[in-house]
């Protein structure tokens, strides 16, 4: 099996919000960038072709701590599960405040690759097979890799419509605590310093997925602006389910970010978040939908404690339709959260 990677760095004030709680986009593009360098490598570990590993998809991230300006945030990459065309890579990322040493786990993440060449964007790369401990441990990787692929299928069928962004006249008109009030958008122009370096070949961006962390990062940003509309408190990133990335983005592409509330509980509220890309030196081949991810947030007070999220008051079918089957994601969630915990216990 590929040997762990690990990096770390000490929060900045530019990675956090007003109030000192670091974004959770800050962590995702951390998260993104370890995986892909173990991903990388492993796959440059065989002859033939180089290639960069590529982000298809994120499953589903929780938040279990926040995290502040001035501590050390250390993450840890392990290659857990290769098929013959993609890398699952699972990521834990500890908070460690130097001044106490306290250390907290406040992120589990699993992500998967797909290995593309450096001369052929459009060719993806056989991967090295890993070593595992027992028949088991393959057996259970083969199930989660079937699963995803599963999903990823189903989630790229489902292609929402364009989110018409809100003026800020427009915004006034609208009833608080509505959909149309706090949807959001921002629009960003890809560009060089939005890439590695594995980005270029020959002079030309070829792979999108070397900005995926990029994009988590403004994803997030538009599902907090969504929350914070919506709250009007300080809020935090509790969870993102699957982030899907569809098709790729390529350097010079405005890019549509686009969010809306669909669910709300008691102490929290699901945003589902949307990337939409357009090309402008190949505009013929029109708008597309990139990447598509729901957003958990909570609300908190000055403490940092959980306060009552303001229900959502629905306008039509489809935000009803919206509304149910984020509610049963939420369900489903809250399941699985019991399940682990009392496998814990």
């Amino acid at each position: 099996m590929a040997s762990p990677y690990e990096l770390s760095r000490i929060m900045r004030p530019d990675d956090a919000n007003i109030v000192g709680n670091v974004h959770g986009g800050t962590i995702l593009k951390m998260i993104e960038e370890a995986g892909c360098i173990i991903g990388t490598r492993h796959c440059n570990s065989q002859t033939g072709d180089r290639c960069v590993a590529a982000l298809a998809r994120v499953e589903r991230t929780d938040f279990l701590y926040p995290m502040f300006i001035g501590e050390v945030a250390h993450v840890s990459a392990e290659i857990t599960y290769t098929s013959k065309n993609s890398v699952e890579v699972q990521v834990n990322v500890l908070s460690e405040n130097i001044v106490t040493g306290t250390k907290k786990l406040t992120n589990k993440a699993t992500l998967w690759y797909v290995p593309l060449s450096l001369q052929n964007v459009d060719k993806i790369i056989e991967v090295p097979p890993i070593e595992y401990s027992s028949p088991e441990q393959e057996e259970a990787g083969k199930k989660r890799y079937e699963a995803q692929k599963l999903e990823r299928t189903e989630t790229k069928e489902r292609n929402g419509e364009i989110i018409m962004s809100v003026s800020l006249p427009d915004r006034q008109t609208k009833e608080p605590y509505t959909v149309a009030f706090s949807q959001s958008s921002l629009i960003h122009l890809v560009g060089p310093s939005d890439c590695t370096l594995h980005g270029f070949v020959h002079g030309e961006l070829h792979s999108s997925q070397s900005m995926s962390g990029v994009t988590m990062k403004l994803m997030d940003e538009v599902a907090g602006i969504v929350a914070a509309r919506h709250c009007k408190t300080n809020i935090v990133t509790a969870s993102v389910d699957a982030i899907n990335f569809h098709r790729k983005i390529k350097k010079g592409c405005v890019i549509t970010v686009s969010g809306r509330m669909t669910f709300t509980s008691n102490k929290s509220m699901e945003i589902e978040v949307f990337v939409d890309a357009d090309p402008l030196v190949e505009a013929e081949k029109g708008k597309y939908r990139a990447v598509t991810a729901f957003f958990t947030y909570i609300s908190l007070d000055k403490e940092n404690k959980p306060l009552p999220v303001p229900p959502l008051k629905l306008e039509g079918e489809e935000e009803q339709k919206r509304f149910e089957e984020g509610k049963a994601r939420y369900l489903q969630n809250k399941a699985k959260r019991l399940t682990d915990k009392e496998r814990q216990q």
